[in-house]
């Protein structure tokens, strides 16, 4: 098995081995994963965070071996908590602009060391806030399928990344988010930072939410916004409507 860690801010993770192909989802500054298969300029992965598998460029990361993967693995790095931190690169000076969530693997003192790149954390990064405060720093990004930053983010990436700097790890897709943690019985028994999900007509779960108590949800859809939630669903302020019905509630801590 072959390993590999992501040294620049974002990654694009693909459907297929196809730059035109869509934006499954993102890595992160410092996530690592294995490599399934190799193409020409493409590889297969599988991330280790979350076991989300997709495509990357083949030069848009660096290779790992595999006693550095697994001390990466047992020892969960330090993660940053601002919209963006600095990272210089010390081997030509140039400037990375990492987004939250970021992984400062292998982190001593302020470097972080990747293999032979070095990487000097410039200013503070950010302290570990209460999850409505996280959330709600996220306000008005806008929606991107696949998205995982304060640039662009889709519903289960926002949920995800949200609950990741709070210590926990979550699925990347709604429907698997769904399956995790513990059922909530009613909105009115509902907390801050409980996640609400939302079926389609034919019943699949598309969609997610951080609830902020039981009346307000903070959700991706078309931006990062603040709505009312019912026993119905998500009634959209701006459009004078419910947008999304509510089929359950899952508390994770």
């Amino acid at each position: 098995m072959e390993y590999g860690i992501c040294n620049l801010a974002v990654i694009p993770m693909r459907a297929a081995a196809d730059e035109r192909s869509e934006q499954v989802s993102q890595l992160l500054f410092g996530e690592a994963f294995e490599i399934l298969e190799w193409q020409e300029n493409w590889v297969r992965i599988i991330s280790a965070h979350d076991g989300y598998e997709g495509w990357i460029a083949r030069l848009q990361f660096i290779m790992l071996g595999h006693m550095t993967y697994q001390q990466l693995i047992s020892n969960p790095p330090r993660l940053t908590f601002r919209p963006i931190t600095q990272a210089w690169k010390i081997k030509d000076n140039s400037v990375l602009y990492l987004p939250a969530g970021s992984s400062l693997a292998f982190l001593n003192g302020t470097t972080c060391y990747m293999d032979k790149e070095k990487f000097e954390i410039i200013g503070q990064i950010g302290e570990n806030e209460n999850i409505d405060v996280l959330a709600k720093s996220y306000l008005n990004t806008p929606y991107l399928w696949g998205g995982r930053t304060h640039f662009g983010i889709d519903c289960s990436g926002f949920t995800q990344v949200i609950y990741r700097m709070k210590g926990i790890s979550l699925k990347r897709d709604a429907s698997l988010q769904a399956q995790q943690g513990h059922t909530v019985g009613s909105l009115a028994e509902a907390k801050l930072g409980d996640l609400a999900f939302f079926h389609n007509t034919a019943g699949k779960i598309v969609h997610v939410g951080v609830l902020l108590g039981n009346e307000q949800i903070i959700h991706a859809s078309g931006k990062v916004k603040i709505d009312s939630i019912d026993d119905t669903g998500i009634y959209s302020d701006e459009l004078k409507r419910y947008t999304h019905k509510l089929t359950s509630i899952r508390r994770y801590f």
